[in-house]
């Protein structure tokens, strides 16, 4: 059981997501970044879609009413407990009534607190995530207040044995030639991609996008030149999915999110690659983005080194257990 005792912001109790309930028109949700939330999971032997806290604002302080075993991945954050600091994607052991404090959050958009056995939230729809406009998974369907009381599962025996630190995924996964104050996120061109003319798709490219504050879980909303098809588009509204870029009539496009409708009609320019998703997700409030076309082929070569970093964490982290337990 753990105790929330400070929260801002929409703090929630999240999973992989429910991916199989696009048909009834029920959105994923689940984790903003989910490498982050696989290995926070991978290093506390918990099954990787095991439900963790995506806290995306400081300050964050929490009581743990057990003994167990915790890791803090996602964000570079400040954080300490029991007097002594913690470093991002680091596992550590707290003690009953131990309080953690996450103080700043200096690089990236959201933290994630993963537990041994993870939180034992109720499965809604096949998925422990929150869906804040639907109000149900999570803690009672919403974000996390000061007072709840969260429970966790029975934890896995091989976990938590001694601290353990891994390279962060920002690391292992960086892209090259990116000026530094902007994300580069690949993209492959979408259904509506030939209705804006050359000169447009060109400015598209080239534009360094501002994500501004009305940006959230449901979509991230940019802020650049207008990108504008030839003439008006109006389409029904048809399925779409998280990483889609779409062109309302203002010109400034519209990221889905991972809490994004099923549905909608604005003309789509193009779609953030499965593998690059997690980038626009710790890409902060005011920062920028620029978008580079991909090919199909290069969008599942990017897809197989996401696997092949999350491949060598387990087995790494499972050679680690099966050492100390050799001692």
């Amino acid at each position: 059981m753990i105790e929330i005792l400070t929260v801002l912001g929409p703090t929630s109790v999240q999973d992989l997501g429910r991916l199989d309930q696009y048909r009834f028109g029920v959105g994923t949700s689940g984790a903003m970044d989910d490498i982050a939330l696989r290995a926070g999971n991978i290093m506390l032997a918990n099954d990787e879609n095991a439900a963790g806290i995506e806290i995306p604002m400081m300050p964050f302080k929490l009581r743990f009413r057990q003994d167990m075993a915790f890791a803090l991945t996602g964000a570079e954050v400040e954080a300490e407990i029991g007097g002594r600091s913690i470093l991002p994607w680091w596992r550590s052991q707290a003690r009953a009534g131990d309080i953690l404090s996450l103080k700043a959050m200096p690089r990236g958009a959201r933290s994630y607190l993963t537990v041994s056995g993870g939180i034992d939230v109720p499965m809604v729809l096949g998925s422990r995530s929150t869906q804040f406009r639907g109000e149900f998974g999570g803690f009672h369907g919403r974000p996390l207040q000061p007072g709840d009381m969260l429970p966790c599962s029975t934890p896995n025996p091989a976990a938590g044995i001694g601290e353990l630190g891994i390279e962060p995924a920002d690391i292992i996964l960086a892209r090259s030639h990116v000026p530094a104050d902007d994300t580069l996120v690949r993209v492959v061109i979408a259904g509506e991609y030939e209705a804006f003319d050359g000169a447009t798709q060109e400015l598209f490219w080239r534009s360094s996008w501002k994500i501004t504050p009305q940006s959230n879980r449901y979509g991230y909303r940019l802020q650049g030149p207008a990108v504008k098809p030839i003439s008006p588009i109006e389409k029904r509204s048809h399925g779409i999915v998280p990483g889609v870029i779409q062109i309302p009539p203002n010109g400034q496009p519209i990221i889905q999110m991972r809490d994004a409708q099923t549905s909608g009609g604005y003309p789509k320019i193009a779609t953030v690659i499965r593998a690059d998703l997690w980038r626009v997700g710790q890409a902060k409030l005011g920062g920028r983005l620029r978008f580079e076309q991909t090919a199909y082929a290069d969008a599942l070569a990017a897809e197989a080194d996401v696997s092949t970093y999350l491949d060598r964490l387990r087995t790494d982290v499972r050679l680690l257990q099966e050492l100390r337990r050799c001692r």
